[in-house]
Parts: C-alpha cells; sequence; structure tokens
C-alpha cells in the first residue's frame, strides 16, 4: 500500500464514529418510494457538502425527488470517474413484522438496522464520502470526479438518474462505480433485465351461486399466471465464455444472496407481485389486473418473452396485457479497469476478493452501460434488502468506504 492510499486509509479510520452516526442519521429520515419523497435524505447529504465547503446543483424535475450533483477537477488532465447512489429506499409499511423500529437505525451487536441500512444509504454515505475524502487532495489527481446522488431509483422512474442521463450527460464519465449491495464475496459487472407487465381480464360476471352464467376473471388470472410460470423452463441462452465464469461463482453466489440464487442468475423467473380482483365473495369475478415481474438473464431480450405471452393471452380471449417497464439485461467486462481496482482494494482491505458476477435484481448502473460506459457495483451484503430488520454490519459498511475510496483514488491516480 503507497503511502498516499494509506493517508486515507487513516483517515477514514479517523471518520470512524462520524461515518457511523451519518448513515444513522440518513437512515432516521424516512425516504421510501413510493410515495418518493426525499426532501429531508436529501438536505441530509445537501447539510453535508454545505459544511465542507463544497459546491453542488440540485436537480429536480420533480420538486419531491431532488437529485444532487457535485463534481470537481482534479489538478491534472485524466479520465472522468462518476459516482452513482439513491436515497429514495422501499416501503416498511406499517411496520409489521419488523422485530426493530424501520426508521430507527439502532446499533445492536455491530449491525445498523433500519429501511434502507443496506440498500442504498450505506453505500450511498461511501460514495458520498469517497468524494469528499478525494476533494480534499484533488490537485494530486487527475482527470474529474462527478457524484450523483439521485431519488427515483426503486421504482425505475422518470426522475432520477434517468432524467439526469437524458437531460444532463454530463454526469456519465468515462466509468461508473456504484455501491449498491452486492456483499464482500462478489462484485457485479451486469445485471438481469427486468420486463414488467400488467394483465387485465374482463368477463360478465355473474351471482356467485350462477357460475354457468360467466367465467371467472379471477379464475382466468390464477390460468394465466400458471402459464406464465412456464417461462421459467425456457433453456438459458450461451454467452461465450461468461458462462464458465457463472458456473465458477455459483458457490459464492449462493453463499452471499441465499440457495438458489445462482440458478435464478442464468434463468427467467417470473413472480406475480400485485393482484388485484372481485367485489364480493358470492359473485363471480368480473374483473382481475395483476402485475408480474419478470426477469431475463444476458442472451434473452423482451420480444423472445413477447412471442410466448402474446400466444398465451391468444388462448384466453378475455385476457389484454400491457407493458410497464422493460431495461435490457446488461453486462461490463468483468475485467474492466474499475473492476481489476475494486477486486485489489476490497482484498487489501478486508482480505477478501470478490467474484464478478451479474446481478438478480437492476441498479441505476444500468444507464451507464447503455452508454458502453464501464460500470461497476460493489457494496455491502443484499441479504435482508427489502425485509424485515434489513440492516448492514459496520464493518462492512466502512470496508465499502474504503474500497470505493482506494478504487477511485487508483482510477484517478493515472493520465
Amino acid at each position: 500500500m503507497n503511502a498516499a492510499k494509506q493517508r486515507l486509509l487513516d483517515r477514514i479510520d479517523g471518520d470512524r464514529e462520524l461515518l457511523i452516526a451519518y448513515l444513522r442519521d440518513f437512515i432516521r429520515l424516512p425516504s421510501p418510494n413510493p410515495p418518493g419523497d426525499t426532501i429531508s435524505s436529501a438536505q441530509h447529504v445537501r447539510q453535508l457538502l454545505d459544511a465542507r465547503g463544497i459546491s453542488y446543483r440540485v436537480i429536480a424535475p420533480e420538486p419531491t425527488m431532488p437529485n444532487i450533483v457535485a463534481s470537481f477537477d482534479g489538478g491534472r488532465p485524466g479520465r472522468h470517474l462518476a459516482l452513482n447512489g439513491h436515497i429514495d429506499v422501499f416501503p416498511a409499511g406499517d411496520g409489521a413484522g419488523w422485530t426493530r423500529d424501520p426508521w430507527g437505525a439502532e446499533l445492536i451487536d455491530g449491525r445498523i438496522y433500519g429501511r434502507g441500512a443496506c440498500d442504498m444509504k450505506s453505500g450511498t454515505t461511501a460514495s458520498l464520502f469517497t468524494f469528499l475524502y478525494l476533494h480534499e487532495i484533488r490537485e494530486e489527481l487527475h482527470g474529474r470526479l462527478t457524484l450523483s446522488i439521485v431519488s427515483d431509483e426503486e421504482t425505475f422512474g422518470p426522475w432520477g438518474a434517468r432524467y439526469l442521463v437524458e437531460h444532463h450527460p454530463e454526469i456519465i464519465g468515462d466509468c461508473c462505480l456504484n455501491a449498491e449491495p452486492t456483499g464482500r464475496n462478489t462484485f457485479r459487472f451486469g445485471e438481469k433485465g427486468p420486463l414488467w407487465l400488467r394483465f387485465t381480464v374482463r368477463t360478465h360476471g355473474a351471482h356467485g351461486a350462477y357460475v354457468h352464467r360467466s367465467p371467472s376473471a379471477t379464475s382466468i388470472a390464477s390460468k394465466v399466471i400458471g402459464e406464465l410460470e412456464k417461462l421459467t423452463d425456457l433453456s438459458p441462452a450461451e454467452v461465450g465464455n461468461l458462462t464458465a465464469l457463472f458456473d465458477a461463482a455459483a458457490p459464492t453466489v449462493d453463499r452471499e444472496w441465499g440457495d438458489g440464487a445462482a440458478h435464478n442468475l442464468r434463468r427467467i423467473t417470473v413472480n406475480p407481485g400485485l393482484m388485484r380482483g372481485g367485489v364480493k365473495v358470492n359473485m363471480v369475478a368480473a374483473e382481475c389486473v395483476f402485475e408480474v415481474d419478470i426477469r431475463l438473464p444476458n442472451g434473452f431480450d423482451d420480444a423472445d418473452i413477447r412471442r410466448e405471452v402474446d400466444a398465451i393471452v391468444t388462448r384466453h380471449p378475455e385476457v389484454s396485457y400491457e407493458q410497464i417497464v422493460y431495461n435490457p439485461p446488461n453486462w461490463t467486462s468483468p475485467d474492466t479497469e474499475m473492476a481489476v481496482l475494486v477486486r485489489a482494494n476490497a482484498r487489501a482491505v478486508s482480505g477478501i476478493e470478490p467474484m464478478p458476477v451479474v446481478s438478480l435484481g437492476c441498479t441505476d448502473a444500468r444507464l451507464w452501460r447503455y452508454k458502453d460506459v464501464p460500470a461497476i457495483v460493489f457494496g455491502p451484503s443484499p441479504i435482508e434488502m427489502g425485509g424485515v430488520d434489513e440492516y448492514v454490519e459496520v464493518e462492512e459498511f466502512l470496508d465499502v468506504v474504503r474500497t470505493h475510496t482506494l478504487s477511485a483514488f487508483d482510477y484517478l491516480s493515472r493520465p
């Protein structure tokens, strides 16, 4: 470890209590999406930037979902690195099932509990402090560093990173480093593609005793869902050398994300996440609406799935459907420069060298990959992401801060 990097590590170690306190205060500011109001959480970020004398822009095409963008130039010419994180989180509902306050940020046995603890206020904190630490030594660096902290990520909405990439392409740069959850043992160089479909079933309806008068919309919906689940039987496409990489990473993926995760990386998954139908138990339902989340591995696209779905709907004339969201599967070379830096620095700070994997879920890093810009993701464990009692391990969080700071420093230390 050279002297400059050791000084950065010493700086982070000296800020240990500050980092923990900042993250806990961040979690205590609810920012569930929906509804997506992130004003108080965004203000938490702005207060720190103001205190450090950092100039920034607030870009808010939707006033309740502000995005914060800050940049600085190094002392010498070089490349442009983008750091990206988000401040909206999954809803916590009424807190049912939680044993900790979802917004309490309790620190217990080395874990910080709360909605957004791992997804992704710890990762966003890592990106923010990486920016601050490198700003202090900016004259030693080459190129430019841009930080974008965005809203509206959890629903793939139009007011966050999508808006910035489309309307403020100056944030894109030559490489993106993101701290969404991965776990110490993996980093992500790609991700599956979400395809969300909304189905509507309409029938005449009838009295519940007169089932001969009308087919049931809810019954038809259940049949369609059953047929949709057969999409999981489609053979995964071959993707060249990546197939061998997936096979090698499979044991690590299952340990990090739970048994079965590696299998799902290479197959289509189908989740009927929402269903509304019927009016009363003794009536034949005249309408049912359900939404399905289909995840496509690399090698498939939406046209492959739409052909299968069209065939299913043709067999059920009462059914129509529409596409809500589609983001194609995407990937960066697992050997790109930032991937090499993240692997080396993660090993240096924790003793664990993370393996390259593809993400089951979707992140804003995809937007950089769609622009042919390398994007690497490394963050804390995702195992309780979106679940009750979500938490982040303090030491894992601090290792993410260290790894991001050192990797960004290495990238900007080169002409």
